[in-house]
C-alpha cells in the first residue's frame, strides 16, 4: 500500500463514500453497526482495502463480514459514481484488529501499573543491606589507623 499524496486522497475520499452509504442504510439484514476504521490504496490506484470495525458479538462480526462481502459489488458501484478517475479500484473489506488490540494494550498496561505499585510498596518499607553509610570517610580512616 502506498502513501503517495494522491492514493492518500483517494483513499480518505473512499473512506467517506462508503461511510455515509452504510448511514443511509444497507438491506442486507446481516449488516451490524459497522464503522470504517481506514482506507489503504495501491500507489497504482487499482484496489483498496477496506478496513472496519463492528459493535456486537462475533456472530454480529461474521454476519457483518458476510453482508459486506455480498455488497462489494453495490459498494464499487457507489464509489465509482462519486470518484473523479479514469478506474474503479476494486475494494477489499478486512475486519480491522484495533478493538482486539487496544483491549491487549489495556491488559498490559493494567499489569504495568500494578507491578509498579508492587515496587513503589515494597520500596517504601526496604532497608539498607549493611550499615547506614558503608563508605568511610578520611577523618574516620585516619582515627581508626591511630
Amino acid at each position: 500500500m502506498a502513501d503517495s499524496p494522491r492514493a492518500r486522497k483517494v483513499a480518505d475520499h473512499i473512506q467517506r463514500i462508503i461511510a455515509e452509504r452504510l448511514q443511509k442504510g444497507v438491506r442486507d439484514p446481516r449488516m451490524g453497526y459497522a464503522t470504517i476504521t481506514d482506507v489503504k490504496v495501491t500507489g497504482d490506484l487499482q484496489h483498496a482495502t477496506v478496513f472496519y470495525t463492528v459493535l456486537g458479538t462475533d456472530e454480529e462480526r461474521a454476519d457483518t463480514h458476510k453482508a459486506f462481502t455480498a455488497a462489494t459489488g453495490m459498494f464499487r458501484t457507489e464509489v465509482g459514481k462519486h470518484l473523479k478517475i479514469r478506474l474503479t479500484p476494486s475494494l477489499e473489506f478486512v475486519p480491522d484488529a484495533l478493538p482486539e488490540t487496544s483491549e491487549d494494550i489495556e491488559r498490559l498496561l493494567r499489569e504495568a501499573r500494578e507491578r509498579d505499585e508492587n515496587t513503589r510498596q515494597a520500596a517504601a518499607s526496604a532497608s539498607y543491606a549493611g550499615e547506614d553509610n558503608p563508605y568511610q570517610s578520611d577523618a574516620e580512616t585516619s582515627a581508626s589507623d591511630d
